[in-house]
């Protein structure tokens, strides 16, 4: 029988609370050290895959950008509490995050973070919030939470167990950068640098790229730029009501929302669904399997989704139902570069991007000639396939190892 004893989490190692270094000194910022926020995080992911922003050699000397090693478990305690990831590598965080530096010579430092992912309820729990109505979870209430931990031996044996889990789906999600980054090349060869299939036809004397004007600068001759709306049916979504219980009674239709769209290419893992009643009371919601989806209000605008199945998203996000299937590939890749145009579109003097419907639809997008697109559908549809099985088999490990992991943390299976 596994024994079981109380500890207090500032008992599992060294507490920091993170902090910003100032955002108008550009020092201090575009260096190597990732700066971890609680956006960055992807809700049942143990790594952040990438943080949006970066802290230079100057900032990691100052008290706000300390680094913390790699190691080191951190949870959200500001905001959205039950976020929480295990840093790769030397990191540093912002004042939302609690983190832990483990003590290893009494604690295993996965152990650590398989416990917490445990122990969110016990965190939301101690505090109900604060005067911005945001959950708050002050740091002296954080490390005097107490937790039921296994002896060091029994913690390094769950550890081996589940991690096996975990690095299966690390594996999965590089195979899966490396995929994303082939069929990123490829766009960029192509409709960026211009050095698609049979350009050398269409150069100049000088062997220059017979270029035209138009509204997105030049392009080569023969292409053409045409606006969202030319392409299909755009569909803005909808959260039906919340007063009526039976809409969300049961788990029949995904219902993507801008937090299930981060680190992610396709929409495998959704966290809210709906009823069959609650989805079929906006049946003009509806959006198919390869449509793409595209967060157009808040700070996650202009992040990109592909979904993977028949599904309905609420307000924040506008989907393009595509005319014509083969163009899925070439105006995903598309799309993601449209994150500064998003933003630029939507800011109006407002503190919240908001991009409307009628605003998304009339975004001017370059046209390749419709072989060229085929083309680029041949060669990077596999790619993207393939990119789905991954995800659906990181899907399946994550079940796997979820059913599995509270029944070792609580000791009901001997190791």
């Amino acid at each position: 029988m596994n024994t079981l004893r109380k500890v207090k989490i500032k008992d599992l190692g060294k507490i920091y609370t993170g902090s910003t270094p100032s955002t108008k000194d550009e020092k201090m910022w575009g260096g190597i050290y990732p700066f971890v926020k609680p956006s960055d995080l992807v809700g049942g992911s143990r790594r952040v895959p990438k943080t949006e922003m970066m802290l230079s050699e100057a900032a990691t000397k100052t008290a706000k950008g300390r680094l913390l090693p790699k190691g080191t478990t951190c949870v959200v305690t500001i905001g959205t509490i039950g976020k929480l990831c295990q840093l790769s590598e030397a990191a540093a965080t912002n004042q939302q995050i609690n983190s832990i530096v483990v003590d290893k010579e009494n604690f295993d430092e996965d152990y650590v973070y398989y416990l917490m992912t445990q122990s969110i309820d016990r965190v939301k729990v101690v505090e109900g919030g604060s005067a911005s109505g945001r959950e708050h979870v002050k740091k002296s209430t954080f490390e005097q939470i107490e937790l039921n931990v296994l002896p060091l031996q029994q913690q390094q044996k769950l550890s081996r167990l589940v991690r096996k889990y975990d690095d299966l789906i690390e594996n999965n999600n590089r195979r899966i950068a490396i995929l994303e980054d082939m069929a990123q090349s490829l766009y960029r060869e192509w409709f960026i640098k211009f050095r698609y299939p049979g350009h050398k036809e269409n150069l100049d004397a000088d062997c220059n790229p017979k270029l035209v004007d138009s509204p997105l600068g030049q392009i080569p001759e023969g292409w053409d730029v045409k606006k969202i709306k030319d392409l299909g049916t755009v569909i803005t979504g909808k959260t039906p009501s919340t007063k009526k219980a039976e809409y969300y009674a049961s788990s029949d239709v995904p219902f993507l929302k801008t937090p299930d769209m981060h680190g992610a290419i396709f929409s495998v893992d959704i966290a809210d669904y709906l009823s069959d009643e609650g989805a079929n009371s906006q049946k003009n919601k509806f959006i198919p399997a390869n449509s793409i989806c595209v967060a157009c209000i808040g700070a996650k605008a202009g992040v990109v989704i592909l979904t993977s199945e028949k599904l309905q998203t609420n307000q924040q996000i506008n989907s393009l139902v595509l005319d014509d299937p083969s163009m899925r590939e070439y105006f995903y890749l598309f799309a993601v570069g449209l994150h500064q145009k998003i933003h630029a579109l939507g800011s109006s003097g407002a503190t919240m991007t908001n991009v409307n419907k009628s605003k998304f639809e009339g975004i001017e997008v370059l046209m390749p000639p419709q072989d060229l697109i085929g083309s680029f559908h041949k060669s990077t549809s596999a790619l993207f396939d393939s990119i789905l099985n991954l995800q659906r088999r990181n899907g399946n490990l994550k079940k796997q190892r979820d059913m599995l992991l509270p029944k070792l943390i609580s000791g009901a299976i001997e190791l």
